[in-house]
């Protein structure tokens, strides 16, 4: 077995690489964090001679904006290009992950999720249509006009198992509800996105406002009032995200803020932001008003992503793979994750602790070295079971990839793995696209 690193450059070459029906995963930016790209030769696994290693960051990128105010675009085009090309026309994305640089249509066919869902919803609500090339290279065409049809046995009851993770960011399984979702969070095990048209809205001026909190370990009383404040409030209120005190430690001095406190967040339409501030900042009880600050847009994005890539950072300078969780719950069980947190931070572990609060949707994060490893691993096994008895979603933002298959497999049943089979027959039936993934077999 050898595993061969292929670019592409054009549609043509990936139409004829499909055509030979080789076994490939593809990927484009590196940006997942459910894919340890520099262990791919042991964890992508081959005994049946050549494995592809395809990347696709190459392909041509093309964008338009269409007089409906939606863009369509093709090929390398990164959440960061699409932004800066929009607003140069008064628009902007609706949503987009923490981190920029991925490519969109990758961001599609893994989690389709990203920052700003508080507001707006997830990025699969604003995908109008797409294309994709199937196993032969041909182009097919998906709509969300049109209904998931597959002539299974497992369908409606899938479907029917769906609705408990309807309000969730991802369910532990694809949607399979309308056409479009045969490529949106299957993770390129069916086929290759190729072009998408996503909804745009227009560009809106933001107020950033951050509200010092005590810290989560010792109370949340302050945290759950602002959670339920701000529930009520999605039409003016695009995100609220949380950075504890442990993630300033990964910040430089003058980027720090509060005194070993808790940071919430809110990111505010501007011509709602004195509604907001009289009818809810003025008027939390367990928040003293001169905690609550405004910000510039540029240092919130540039806190809030610095904290996820200086963790990344120094896992790989520790020679370890990161340990976190990526766990969305119901709101009436936002209190019981963030007691199990409690008492997960309590192994004697370095850790953290951020995310989309608003969406009771957190990433606790370890920070252990290979010694300490284990006793994280046990951690995180407990919460899965707790989250499988919350009906809770796994994994609602980064997909599942090759490191989360393992806690997977208790979410999926004898129709969610009877579907995939079904689905991997139709659309995959020379074995091609990703056969380590979670809807495979081998």
């Amino acid at each position: 077995m050898t595993h061969i690193t292929k670019t592409f450059y054009s549609v043509e070459d990936l139409v004829s690489h499909l055509k030979a029906h080789q076994p490939s995963f593809y990927f484009s930016s590196k940006t997942s964090t459910v894919i340890p790209y520099d262990k791919l030769d042991t964890l992508l696994p081959w005994s049946k001679g050549d494995f592809f290693l395809c990347d696709l960051s190459k392909m041509p990128p093309k964008m338009e904006l269409k007089e409906n105010g939606n863009l369509v675009l093709s090929g390398s085009v990164s959440w960061e290009d699409a932004k800066k090309f929009l607003r140069s026309k008064g628009r902007n994305l609706k949503t987009s992950p923490t981190e920029q640089l991925a490519l969109i249509t990758a961001g599609i066919a893994t989690s389709c999720t990203g920052e700003r869902c508080f507001g707006f919803g997830t990025m699969r609500s604003q995908v109008v249509s797409l294309k994709y090339l199937d196993f032969n290279g041909e182009e097919k065409i998906l709509n969300r006009e049109e209904e998931f049809v597959l002539p299974s046995e497992h369908l409606k009851q899938y479907q029917q198992d769906f609705k408990t993770y309807q309000t969730f960011k991802n369910a532990p399984y694809p949607r399979f509800n309308k056409a479009i979702d045969l490529m949106i969070g299957t993770e390129g095990q069916l086929g290759v996105v190729t072009e998408v048209e996503i909804e745009t809205v227009e560009n809106y001026d933001l107020t950033y406002v951050f509200l010092l909190l005590p810290k989560w370990e010792e109370n949340i009383d302050a945290h759950m009032e602002i959670f339920n404040a701000v529930q009520s409030q999605r039409d003016a209120i695009m995100s609220c995200e949380i950075l504890d005190s442990n993630c300033m430690n990964y910040l430089k001095a003058d980027e720090k803020l509060g005194n070993n406190q808790d940071v919430i967040f809110l990111e505010v339409k501007s011509d709602r932001f004195e509604e907001i501030y009289g009818d809810i900042l003025c008027h939390l009880k367990h928040i003293n008003h001169d905690d609550v600050f405004e910000i510039a847009e540029n240092k919130f994005h540039h806190i809030r992503a610095g904290v996820p890539r200086a963790i990344f950072e120094e896992n790989s300078k520790m020679g370890v793979v990161k340990i976190g969780t990526d766990c969305q719950v119901s709101g009436e069980k936002f209190p019981d994750l963030l007691k199990f947190y409690r008492e997960a931070a309590k192994v004697g572990v370095r850790y953290c602790l951020f995310g989309h609060f608003g969406d009771a949707h957190l990433h606790f994060n370890y920070m252990p070295t290979k010694d300490e490893s284990a006793r994280c691993l046990d951690q995180i096994q407990k919460l899965y079971d707790q989250v499988l008895e919350w009906k809770g979603s796994p994994f609602a933002e980064h997909g599942i990839g090759l490191l989360k298959q393992k806690y997977i497999k208790r979410f999926h049943g004898p129709h969610q793995l009877g579907l995939f089979h079904d689905l991997k027959q139709k659309y995959d039936p020379y074995h091609q696209f990703f056969p380590q993934g979670f809807m495979g077999k081998d």
